[in-house]
């Protein structure tokens, strides 16, 4: 997962840089520095990203794996 796909889903979702960090249980901090990546892969703790993962699938967004046309996220049906 890269920076700006966790900024993109946030963006898709309309929520703030500290809701996630509070649905995620992660300092706000943690946010901005994932988010900072931009388009590196984001290195974090394996347990750390999980948490900002699944908050923002709770929330609604699917994330896309790389497949030739590059990595990205939607909106899951429904939302």
């Amino acid at each position: 997962m890269t920076g700006t796909q966790i900024r993109a889903a946030r963006v898709l979702l309309e929520m703030e840089q500290s809701e996630l960090a509070e649905r995620a249980s992660v300092s706000i901090n943690t946010v901005r520095n994932m988010e900072a990546k931009g388009r590196q892969v984001v290195r974090v703790r394996l347990d750390t990203l999980m948490k900002v993962q699944k908050a923002l699938e709770e929330a609604g967004v699917e994330f896309i794996a790389e497949n030739g046309g590059g990595a990205g996220v939607r909106l899951s049906k429904g939302q």
